[in-house]
């Protein structure tokens, strides 16, 4: 081979080189591009799944604390500032980016805000949106979680900086609610029974008793106790009076229509059962023009006040009947509404004047409840606390 052509492949070398040393700076380029799309990718994405899991669980804690605090008698404006207090405890125990986060209070209840409470109608429809003008009590609570520029900084990134991108904004939000408006109820997921009281109150009595006319003879405590004496929470008398009229109060078979006392201290102290439910092919729910046909009893059987008296203070459920035909053992109430009480106090013997199971109302959570889609199918009864948005 000959110099000139020895010197020219040099050269042709060389110059190979140099597209080598360039190519390969590009590429540099372009691998660190994608190592900081990547690592920071991965970074905004395992920051978003912890920025939902603290929304999930703050609202879910401030709506079981809401139904927690009415549970126990609070009135609603208590249990909203209740509900806050620990939703931003929890987003605040929750740190996202090694960040602990802060939510606004919006005690104003703004619809914009971190937390939101509301009312949920349907909790089924795709387009799921929160009432904020339904008024109390509500059965909803919405907490949106942020890391921003309006609220707790940026997520700092690691390798995007070199992209001349330092920061990135995220923000989520969750929803939980109860029901609130109770249609029926059906066999619990569980199997457990549900606590219905076999007795069921007027509808003309019940509008009067929220209408303020009723005594305030009672006290219950909030260590489970009751005492004589007045404490706000008026009370009515559950018990038939006596006047042989058809419109009575008293006993309603839910289960087989031969239901014995037996069967009655049974749903007293435990409640519904499954095997209760199945006389009713596995539910008791109202019908399109809002009514439940029961048989009953109008009485109450004084057999039965052991039972009732041992459940004093606990909440139970009763149904409220707009009207009864029949009499005695024949008698079929048509129920309209759903109530949570708690008895106070039980006298059933002596004087027929004299005999009394006192209730006053009381909000109950339970297991199985069918939500209804018109506002007033119940009152204090409460399904426990779901996450559905």
């Amino acid at each position: 081979m000959n110099r000139p052509s020895i010197l020219k492949q040099q050269s042709a070398a060389k110059c190979r080189r140099g597209v080598i040393s360039v190519f390969a700076a590009i590429l540099t380029v372009v691998v660190l591009g994608m190592v900081a799309f990547s690592v920071d990718t991965g970074y905004i994405l395992s920051s978003k799944e912890e920025l939902q899991r603290t929304a999930d669980s703050a609202a879910l804690a401030a709506t079981w604390e809401y139904a927690k605090q009415l549970s126990e008698g609070h009135d609603s404006a208590t249990a909203e500032s209740n509900g806050r207090v620990v939703a931003a405890s929890f987003v605040g125990a929750n740190p996202v980016g090694q960040l602990s986060l802060a939510l606004d209070a919006n005690s104003a209840n703004a619809a914009d805000g971190d937390i939101v409470f509301g009312y949920v109608n349907d909790f089924d429809s795709p387009s799921l949106t929160l009432d904020t003008l339904a008024g109390a009590p509500y059965n909803a609570v919405t907490i949106k979680v942020q890391r921003n520029s309006a609220r707790n900084g940026n997520l700092s990134l690691f390798f995007a900086p070199i992209l001349g991108v330092s920061s990135a904004g995220i923000a989520t939000e969750a929803t939980a609610a109860f029901i609130r408006d109770v249609n029926g109820f059906e066999v619990p997921n569980d199997g457990s029974n549900i606590d219905i009281l076999p007795y069921a109150l007027d509808l003309d009595t019940w509008n009067s008793w929220m209408a303020g006319a009723a005594d305030d003879d009672w006290t219950y405590n909030d260590d489970g106790t009751i005492t004589a004496g007045a404490d706000g929470e008026l009370e009515v008398n559950l018990f038939p009076q006596g006047t042989g009229s058809p419109g009575n109060r008293g006993t309603v078979d839910i289960g087989s229509n031969n239901n014995s006392t037996n069967d009655i201290a049974r749903q007293i102290v435990y409640g519904i059962s499954p095997a209760d439910l199945a006389h009713h092919g596995g539910s008791l729910e109202f019908d399109a023009a809002g009514e439940l046909t029961l048989n009953g009893d109008t009485g109450i059987s004084a057999g039965v006040k052991d039972e009732l008296t041992s459940i004093k203070g606990q909440p139970r459920i009763i149904p409220v009947f707009s009207s009864v035909s029949g009499n005695g053992n024949n008698a079929d109430y048509t129920i309209v509404k759903w109530f949570g009480i708690r008895i106070v106090d039980v006298k059933l013997t002596g004087p027929m004047n004299k005999k009394h199971v006192t209730i006053q109302a009381c909000p109950v959570i339970t297991k199985g409840a069918i939500p209804s889609t018109t506002t007033g199918t119940s009152a204090y009864v409460y399904s426990p606390v779901s996450l559905i948005k």
